[in-house]
Parts: C-alpha cells; structure tokens; sequence
C-alpha cells in the first residue's frame, strides 16, 4: 500500500505542484527528467526548483538519481498528490478518510464528498509493471511507458465502462476521474469470497452475478476478470467492480474473456457450495448471457 497522502496535499504550497506537475509533464518524454530541464517545466527559477525538490523530496513524492545526469521521477505518492490536489480544487473530495481495500493493482479510500463515497488509486505496473505491460492491451502500441501511465489508462478505462453501464448494470456510481484515480459511490455490502450464503441463496445470488453480466454484455462490455472478490453482495443484490480490464463486445477476444468470466464464478460456487448447486453447463449459460437471455443456473444442468 503507498502512504496516505492527505496530509501532504494540505502541507504543500502552489509553487511544490508547480514543481510536481512539471516533473509529471517531462516523464511523458522519458522516464526521469533531467534536473536541467525542470526550471522550463515547472514555470520556476532554478533556485526555487532546487527549494521545491528539497521540499517535495523530503516527503517522498519524487526520487532522485545521478547515473549519467541528475535526473528525478515522481513517485506513486508524488502521482496521488496531483490527483487528489485536482479533485479537491473541482470539490469533489472534501475529507480523506481511512482506507476500504488494498490490492495488488490498486489502493482504495473513504473520502467525504456531498456524501462519503470511495477513493480509487489505480497501481497497476507500480510493482509488476513488466507483466501489466504483457496483459493489458491498453499498454501494447507505446515504446516508451511508464508505471503512471499505465494506471492512469487503466483508471480511465474502468471510469468509461462505469459511465456506460450505470445505472443499467449494479455497478458503482462513478463521480469524477483524474489521471490514475476515480472518486466513485461507495459500495455497501461483503465481497463474495467473504459472504456466507445459506442453501436458500446460492443459486439466487449466482443467477444476479450471471444477470448482471449478460446485462453489461449487451451495453458492450465484458468485465474479464470476474471472480469472487470482485462481486459485493448486499440485501438489495449485488454490484461487480474491479472494471479496468474490461474489453468492448466487438473486441476479437470478447466472447472467449465472456466464457471464461462464466466459468470462473459458476467454479467458485461449485467449489464452495458444492451441495446446494447443480452442474451446469457453461458453454450453454455463456450463450445465454450473451444473448442477454439468462434465466436461473437450473435451466441449464449438464
């Protein structure tokens, strides 16, 4: 998990973004800019970005390294502090609160907004950015690529699949998006790895998850990655999140990643509920999904 940054965004002043963003703008050109070319990016006289990067190094939002040249990088906190300093001047988040979920690809907040609502920091690449690059085509046509942009296209590719879907499929409200981060509804509820569904709820609970996907298929999006800790479940149903990986239903590969999404969550509850679930046939429930035609797993046994 990287640091909690609310603090450093009330502490720095405008002249310590100016510096943070212009060393974000020279990263687009390689992945550390050299010291000489800071003063033209950040708008500063070279004794206030020798102020600023003393500054701004100290709280570990860039790091420094002097192989051939001088040459600084922001870091993943570096990288929140621009988002979250972009949020609070649109007023979108007005409070940061403690964290709801920390994941491989990604740090997630409570924030106070017109309502509490949840603060998504996308991480992807932050620690296995050589296997991202392989898997997430979002990546594939850039010869140079850096830990940020590969979050921040995934962020932003999980905030459109969030716009076209809701409110027609249970996913979370989104509310606003920069670079790698998305303020979205906080969501209610138990990840379904987690719940604990008496015999009476299995099938109901599987029938919403695989309804909800034949529902998104039809808006154009296959999630290809569901799993059971990317379903939440509630009294009043279930939501699916975790959508940066999503591909369009005109994508090449959509009905394979559609297929296995099926496979993967009727699996989970085959393995886990093995008494209260009959075996299915997947190959038929994937046809049904995809033609936005999904009644209950019952009408489908093997």
């Amino acid at each position: 998990m990287v640091r909690n940054v609310a603090a450093d965004v009330a502490e720095l002043e405008d002249e310590d973004f100016h510096l943070l963003s212009g060393v974000e703008h020279g990263m687009r050109f390689s992945r550390w800019v050299n010291r000489e070319k800071l003063p033209e990016f950040a708008r500063l006289t070279e004794e206030e970005v020798d102020y600023r990067l003393d500054r701004t190094e100290d709280r570990g939002l860039v790091e420094r390294k002097t192989i051939q040249y001088e040459g600084f990088r922001l870091t993943f906190e570096g990288y929140d502090v621009l988002a979250l300093r972009t949020f609070a001047e649109r007023d979108t988040v007005e409070g940061f609160g403690a964290p709801l979920g920390v994941g491989k690809e990604s740090d997630v907040f409570e924030v106070q907004s017109y309502k509490p609502m949840a603060l998504k920091f996308h991480r992807e690449g932050y620690t296995n950015f050589r296997e991202v690059q392989k898997e997430r085509d979002y990546t594939s046509d850039n010869d140079h690529i850096s830990w940020f942009y590969t979050a921040r296209k995934a962020a932003e590719r999980e905030y459109d699949a969030l716009e076209t879907l809701y409110p027609d499929v249970r996913v979370p409200r989104p509310i606003d998006q920069n670079r790698h981060a998305i303020v979205m509804e906080k969501i209610d509820g138990v990840e379904l790895n987690r719940a604990k569904l008496d015999s009476e709820q299995v099938v109901g609970v599987l029938d919403l998850v695989l309804q909800e996907l034949g529902t998104a298929y039809a808006a154009g999006y296959v999630h290809a990655d569901i799993s059971e800790y990317n379903v939440f479940v509630a009294e009043d149903g279930i939501t699916l999140f975790d959508w940066p990986q999503s591909v369009p239903t005109d994508h090449e590969n959509a009905r394979t990643f559609l297929e296995r999404d099926v496979e993967n969550i009727t699996s989970y509850f085959q393995r886990k509920y093995p008494n209260d679930l009959p075996d299915v046939d997947v190959d038929a429930i994937a046809d049904a999904v995809a033609a936005d035609d999904f009644r209950t797993v019952r009408e489908h046994p093997e």
